[in-house]
């Protein structure tokens, strides 16, 4: 840990205990020495909603902007509410133009154009571009605001150029390469021009095989571009090569970061920024709507088990053996539909190897479905001395863990296919599948053998 954390990390627990205390001086205080947007925002998020109001209450206007942007989208999105139109434009006045898009979109329409007309007219246009772009997408993501050269000049014109700016914007590696059009012809690295003669012209020291990003991909493309890449920052330009903005890498940790959250949550059919604190209706209303999902999945096992009804009532053991058959074939399919929602968010899954992975996955269940069949049959016929019923559930279990294969390799695919997030929905398609194939299986070669 740096001096600056460890310096950061005993102020922000003396703001926390001043909170508590109701110290609101002291709190103030705290707030006004530099304690990092990002520290204050996490503090916000960590505290019960109470505690939360009086301790934005405290905060400066201008430095809400910078610790909106860090907050989750429910806490975001509660305050921006609370905040009129001139607080707004406050806020975001010191905020790069991609973050002040971001916060600005989820303001209603109304209000959104209120502060977009008291902005200055360079300031406005540059936001609306943002706007006009999906959030989801490179020009949602981009900062217009850049430094372009021609290629024509000198280095020591560029310096004297870069000179005339109060600071660069952030993450600055390189220089774009512009013609008179504003079309991207090549990058300038801020290092060559530290090492080269002053003399030369931009175009001779400039890279013009360029990683550019167009407006319209999705941030998915995008963030595996730069991991792929190993990107500082990359050009965002739009169909006929012009120059619209650029994106930079803390842009493309915070999409890393969401859609990871994203799918973590997804699996539990929650929001992926639900407020820890959120009240007690918004979260049980919430969670409602997934539990009936997963009623109405567990109510299509519970009546195929009621076919079979007679002969589990004649025969006690299957009872007791049902629940090894589904939960195999659950957590093998859960194996296979993990590792292929993984691929598809790397892109590594395509229709031209879809039939290498589904040959892949049944010969891995089959393996692995005869495996663990010969020791379940052992174990049955040890407890109950029947090898009917050892070979019935041997056979259930091989059964069960091909399909659990076969569904968690398509279900992603074809998912993904109807635009249909995979983590959220893949995982009760899936149980349900191999829990109805599991008990049919089991409980119909029961029916038919015994």
């Amino acid at each position: 840990m740096s001096n600056d954390q460890k310096g950061r990390q005993p102020r922000l627990e003396r703001l926390e205990n001043a909170l508590a205390q109701r110290e609101m001086d002291q709190v103030r205080r705290l707030l006004r020495r530099g304690l990092p947007p990002a520290d204050v925002a996490q503090l916000l998020e960590s505290i019960p909603p109470r505690e939360r109001d009086i301790l934005w209450e405290q905060v400066d206007n201008p430095a809400k902007g910078e610790i909106l942007q860090y907050l989750n989208d429910d806490i975001q999105t509660e305050f921006l509410n609370r905040m009129d139109a001139s607080q707004l434009l406050v806020a975001t006045q010191q905020l790069d133009n991609d973050d002040a898009a971001d916060l600005l979109q989820r303001l209603p329409h109304a209000t959104l154009e209120n502060i977009l007309s008291m902005m200055t007219p360079s300031r406005r246009a540059s936001i609306e571009m943002v706007l006009s772009y999906p959030e989801d997408t490179a020009g949602g993501l981009m900062d217009t605001n850049t430094i372009t050269i021609r290629p024509e000049v000198t280095l020591d014109v560029v310096l004297r150029y870069l000179r005339r700016h109060r600071r660069l914007p952030e993450s600055t590696d390189n220089l774009l390469v512009v013609t008179r059009h504003n079309e991207l012809i090549g990058v300038l690295p801020i290092n060559r021009i530290l090492v080269s003669a002053p003399g030369i012209s931009v175009r001779e020291i400039m890279d013009t095989d360029v990683v550019t990003l167009t407006a319209l991909m999705h941030e998915d493309e995008v963030a595996s571009i730069f991991e792929r890449r190993d990107l500082i920052s990359a050009p965002v330009i739009s169909a006929d090569n012009r120059l619209l903005g650029r994106i930079t890498i803390d842009d493309v940790v915070d999409v890393i970061r969401e859609n990871s959250a994203r799918t973590m949550m997804s699996m539990a059919g929650l929001e992926e920024e639900e407020d820890t604190f959120a009240p007690v209706l918004r979260t049980s209303r919430r969670r409602a709507v997934w539990l009936g999902i997963n009623l109405i999945a567990a109510t299509i096992v519970s009546i195929a088990i009621g076919f079979f009804e007679d002969t589990i009532q004649q025969i006690a053991a299957l009872a007791v053996l049902m629940p090894i058959v589904s939960s195999m074939g659950g957590i093998a399919g859960s194996q296979t539909l993990t590792v292929l929602i993984r691929g598809l968010a790397l892109g590594h899954v395509s229709g031209a190897n879809v039939r290498w992975l589904v040959v892949r996955e049944l010969l891995s269940g089959s393996i692995n479905g005869v495996l663990w069949a010969v020791i379940v049959a052992v174990m049955a016929v040890a407890r109950f001395h029947d090898m009917t019923l050892g070979a019935i559930i041997a056979m259930a279990m091989v059964i069960n863990l091909l399909v659990a294969a076969l569904a968690g390799t398509l279900i992603p695919v074809i998912l993904k296919k109807l635009s249909i997030d995979p983590a959220l929905s893949g995982g009760v398609l899936l149980t349900t599948i191999t829990d109805v194939v599991g008990f049919v299986a089991f409980l119909g070669l029961a029916t038919a053998m015994y």
